[in-house]
């Protein structure tokens, strides 16, 4: 909101950053208007904010201080303006929402497509991140609604709902694993196999099966890219394994075949609609995430 605070917007810029210029960058304004403002702000407060080092500025404990409190009072002032939109009854506004590779294809572009139709002031920002840090931008307030592989229970953090995906092996339609209803993980140690690496959600679920099966799995290759495991596959590289919302779009066109796999503890990707239960939603926000959930309700229409 800087028709409030030019120097707090400036302040928390150079903070973050760590350089004026860095800051200036960000905010395309000049490095001097941008120093300006930082002295003017120190010399009203009485105290220095920065420690200016040779390796650029430092936060003080002042800084801090006001970095953190700063924060807070912009995520508040953006609440207030969404209850005064609301109260105006507007179906605008920018809408960010963090999600992992995986959403970047199938349903969620889809809903995309079709609000910017309906709703053409609104404005969608999609933030794609490692599922382990999605959480965390979520809580910092740094998007409106999260959607988030396997959630781990976090204070503040509310699952408004969610779909299981059960996992897989996948491979060509004429691979001989391809003609089995399911199929035990087991089957791992017969073929070449291509798997997924960490920072992906399911490889902690992959490391039980092969304890609880004692299968040590020797890849012939393997990726932390989901659209990487899926190309190798579809090169006849060896046999993946994946879930039904990785390759969604690649079974309905035959491409690919999934074979659910059928040992009785492995456990479905969960994948969950996520929101701060703190926070205010504007209403274009809540318009989103109430589009989003009817394709959950609805899950094998994605």
């Amino acid at each position: 909101m800087p028709v409030f605070s030019r120097f707090l917007r400036y302040f928390l810029s150079v903070a973050q950053y760590g350089s004026i210029r860095k800051a200036s960058e960000h905010l395309r304004i000049a490095a001097s208007a941008i120093d300006r403002q930082i002295l003017h702000g120190e010399e009203a407060l009485g105290t220095p904010l920065f420690e200016r080092l040779p390796s650029g500025l430092r936060l003080t404990a002042a800084g801090e201080l006001l970095y953190t409190n700063g924060k807070q009072w912009t995520r508040e002032m953006q609440e207030v303006r969404t209850q005064l939109e609301d109260m105006r009854g507007l179906r605008r506004g920018q809408v960010d929402i963090a999600l992992p590779d995986a959403l970047t294809t199938g349903f969620l572009p889809r809903i995309l497509k079709d609000l910017r139709k309906s709703h053409p002031g609104i404005t969608i920002c999609t933030h794609v991140l490692d599922n382990a840090v999605i959480q965390q931008a979520l809580i910092n307030g740094e998007v409106d609604f999260a959607l988030l592989l396997n959630p781990t229970q976090a204070r503040g953090l509310l699952v408004r709902t969610h779909i299981d995906y059960p996992l897989g092996f996948i491979c060509l339609p004429d691979h001989p694993v391809a003609q089995q209803k399911n199929a035990r993980f087991s089957i791992c140690a017969e073929y070449p196999m291509v798997m997924p690496q960490q920072p992906l959600a399911l490889q902690r679920q992959i490391e039980i099966l092969e304890i609880d099966s004692n299968v040590s799995v020797q890849p012939v290759a393997s990726s932390d890219n989901i659209q990487m495991i899926k190309s190798l596959v579809l090169e006849g590289v060896g046999l993946g394994i994946l879930s039904m919302l990785d390759v969604m779009k690649e079974v309905t066109s035959g491409e690919l075949a999934f074979v659910p796999i059928s040992n009785r503890d492995v456990s479905p990707l969960t994948l969950a609609l996520c929101v701060d239960q703190a926070r205010q939603l504007s209403g274009a926000a809540r318009l989103v995430i109430a589009e989003v959930e009817k394709t959950f309700l609805a899950p094998l229409e994605t």
